[in-house]
Parts: structure tokens; C-alpha cells; sequence
């Protein structure tokens, strides 16, 4: 059996210092990679706006899974760390082409901080998965079979 620290296991600290560190690893890449982005526009926006955004959103999750591991905060960090894996691999493979503010991010290219934050935004989703099924199995406590309802017939011994 696990030991407790304080209202942490070691498995939910240890998701949450995963999750924490794949979305710290992607906030890192996009905000340095926005710069070098931010000639591709749109009327309204820049890749590197939104490689900013991702950069930010990204550190609140970081921040937010590994300070207060909850249910809100795990599903959070997984819903960003999810969405910027399948950008970047839905952009990498295919030419969405630019709609609404958003411009063209067709990026066939894989160059070594592009894989860095695919595989960091992927272990940080699937450790973020990992601790939202953790914390849901601990607030339903131990399975027991609940007694029968008053007036319900009890269940036969027939197959």
C-alpha cells in the first residue's frame, strides 16, 4: 500500500510533477518559438499570438495540476496538454489552411523543438489522464454492493 505524504500518495505527486513538467517543457518551446513564428498572420492574429497563448495557457496548467492537484485541475492540464498535441500533429500532416483569425500553421517540418513539445505535451496529457482517473477512484472510496432497497425483491440464486 502506498504511504501517504501528507494528502498526497506518491502515484498522484508523481503524475502531477509529470503532467506539471510535460506542460512546462511546451510553455517553454512556444514561448520561445513565437518570435520566429510571428511573420505567419492572419488579418487579426499571428502564430506567434498564438504560440504566446498556448505558452501561457500551458504555465497556468503547470502551475494550477502541480499546486492543487484536483479533478478540475488534472482535467484542465489534460484538456491544454491534448489540444496542443493534436495541433501540432493535425499540422504537421495536414494543410487546414488558415479559417476565421486563425492563419496557415501547415508546418510539415519536424525539427528538434517541435518533437520536444510533441512528446512533452504528450506524456503531460496521458500523466494528466492518469491522475484525473487517480483522483476519480479516490473520491468514490472502496467498491462495496449496497444493500437492497426496501420493497425490492432480492436477487435469486438463478443463472
Amino acid at each position: 500500500m502506498a504511504t501517504k505524504m501528507g494528502n498526497r500518495s506518491p502515484v498522484r505527486l508523481g503524475l502531477a510533477l509529470i503532467a506539471a513538467a510535460g506542460l512546462a517543457i511546451d510553455a517553454y518551446v512556444h514561448f520561445d518559438l513565437a518570435s520566429a513564428y510571428a511573420g505567419i498572420k492572419s488579418s487579426v492574429l499571428n502564430q506567434g499570438d498564438l504560440f504566446r497563448a498556448e505558452a501561457t495557457v500551458a504555465a497556468i496548467a503547470a502551475a494550477a495540476v502541480l499546486l492543487r492537484p484536483r479533478r478540475y485541475t488534472a482535467a484542465f492540464a489534460f484538456l491544454v496538454a491534448a489540444a496542443g498535441t493534436a495541433a501540432v500533429v493535425v499540422y504537421a500532416y495536414v494543410n487546414v489552411g488558415s479559417f476565421g483569425p486563425v492563419p496557415n500553421m501547415y508546418d510539415p517540418g519536424w525539427y528538434p523543438e517541435k518533437t520536444l513539445s510533441v512528446l512533452a505535451e504528450g506524456i503531460g496529457a496521458l500523466a494528466a489522464l492518469a491522475l484525473l482517473a487517480v483522483l476519480q477512484a479516490s473520491t468514490r472510496g472502496p467498491l462495496t454492493t449496497a444493500p437492497p432497497r426496501r420493497g425490492a425483491a432480492a436477487p435469486s440464486a438463478r443463472g
